[in-house]
């Protein structure tokens, strides 16, 4: 029982600290962004590790945090894949030229975006212990185009979000980047290289995430409900944010649309499987069937 209220306690106060972040500045502001990341972190991989086990937890820090931190040494260093771009001093301490937060933030969104993905190309009305399409250890079939409509969704669900990202921190002046061109109409100061290359990153991560984290990664339940609400909670909190107390209506609607990909159909899914659930007993037969 306890393991089930951690995951939503944490999100609860990372809530809470986002719901400060308008409303501080300066100092107090890149700490608030710092200690979001690191509370966001906790969140997906401590989820991982209660619901998957360790094996889910270890692959997502190898992937993500391991990943992450590979993808934006290099990208410091070199300008590959994103553009070139420099760090400010704001986000705390670096190594290689990246801000240790920055590969916990990969992790932090990496997570839920898997797990969306997974929720919305798992066939309707199958639920885990149903007995329906059950094969292997996962209890569900699924086939190789299943596969990489999942990675493509979660490279989405997870790329869209720098559409909310990357403006807001360029705002903030957490980094620069020294050309910025071309970039998206409304979204100046970010070239959209910085946009490929995260779909590049992310589309990698993904496909590596489930062969290294097993079948345990390949269906969900009600306990990734945290995990969910924090994607939702993150897509329309950040489209109220740069709409109105950021300030940043262009991103507003680029991240609106990207995000909407995956945040839409998600929403519109557990709204679907609250009203119908699949584990509701069927109802018996009543008339000509009945034994008299």
């Amino acid at each position: 029982m306890i393991r089930r209220h951690v995951p939503w306690l944490l999100l609860a106060v990372l809530v809470l600290t986002q719901i400060c972040y308008p409303l501080t500045a300066g100092v107090t502001r890149a700490r608030l962004t710092v200690a979001t990341v690191v509370l966001g972190y906790l969140l997906s991989v401590g989820h991982a590790l209660l619901t998957r086990g360790p094996r889910a937890a270890l692959a997502l820090v190898a992937v993500a945090t391991g990943g992450g931190f590979a993808i934006e040494a290099l990208g410091v260093a070199t300008g590959f894949p994103f553009g070139s771009y420099d760090y400010s001093g704001e986000l705390g301490p670096k190594l290689a030229g990246v801000p240790l937060i920055i590969p916990l933030a990969w992790t932090w969104m990496a997570w839920p975006a898997w797990l969306a993905a997974v929720r919305l190309t798992t066939p309707a009305g199958w639920a885990p212990g149903t007995g329906t399409a059950r094969t292997g250890p996962a209890g569900l079939r699924t086939t190789g185009w299943t596969h990489v409509g999942r990675v493509a969704l979660a490279t989405v669900g997870l790329a869209g979000w720098d559409l909310f990202l990357d403006p807001q921190m360029v705002a903030e002046g957490y980094w620069v980047w020294r050309d910025a061109t071309p970039a998206l109409p409304g979204l100046p100061g970010i070239p959209i290289s910085n946009y490929l290359g995260w779909l590049l990153f992310a589309v990698l991560l993904m496909s590596a995430l489930r062969p290294l984290a097993g079948p345990a990664v390949a269906v969900t339940d009600s306990r990734d409900d945290p995990m969910f609400a924090l994607y939702l909670w993150t897509y329309f909190s950040s489209v109220l944010a740069h709409a109105v107390f950021l300030r940043l209506p262009a991103s507003a609607i680029w991240g609106a649309v990207g995000m909407a990909v995956v945040a839409v159909p998600l929403a519109v899914t557990l709204l679907r499987a609250r009203r119908r659930p699949v584990d509701r007993p069927a109802p018996q037969r009543t008339g000509v069937d009945t034994p008299a």
